[in-house]
């Protein structure tokens, strides 16, 4: 029994279809990874500042952070909170990007419950983050007391991110 559609017209529709998903993916994944950060930043900056610490003290350990790591390289640059700053902003929206494609090539997960994607997110953020964070109590040789602050404080805002990027990377393909 004939469809009608000839064999070629049926597979460019479904790599039409595949294309507008990864899309998608892409796109929800990069809202998502840039509101969770920034979420995630203003909270932070909240937190450290009731407390009576510098707004942007975590801005600076991450600049710092990422100067000491290119300088075991021999590459020389600044530091400090402009650093974190745009550190912050280009790997947020990397790994939300990351998470909306890989999201949308696990078909299970994509067509999971909310619930279910903010628990993948949520899991998927603190799993990837944990090389990342490993590297500032090493290159910027905290205490042991300041390296338990540094990894609960990162635990308490990088479940605030996956939470924002699972809720807003399953509404947008659960829109599609």
């Amino acid at each position: 029994m004939s469809t009608g559609i000839a064999p070629h017209e049926a597979s460019l529709a479904r790599g039409q279809v595949t294309r507008v998903t990864f899309n998608r993916g892409m796109g929800w994944g990069l809202i998502g990874g840039f509101a969770g950060t920034l979420i995630m930043d203003l909270v932070l900056m909240g937190v450290l500042a009731a407390v009576g610490l510098r707004a942007l003290s975590c801005f600076s350990m991450v600049g710092d952070t990422v100067a000491r790591f290119f300088s075991l390289f021999g590459i020389e640059m600044a530091g400090g909170i402009p650093a974190g700053v745009a550190t912050h902003y280009i790997v947020g929206p990397i790994i939300g990007v990351i998470f909306g494609v890989a999201l949308v090539r696990a078909g299970a997960l994509r067509t999971g419950s909310k619930k279910k994607i903010v628990v993948v997110a949520v899991l998927y953020v603190e799993i990837i983050s944990q090389p990342i964070l490993a590297m500032t109590p090493f290159l910027l040789k905290m205490t042991a007391v300041e390296t338990l602050l540094w990894f609960g404080g990162s635990f308490a805002m990088h479940f605030i991110w996956g939470i924002v990027l699972g809720v807003i990377v399953s509404h947008g393909l659960q829109q599609a």
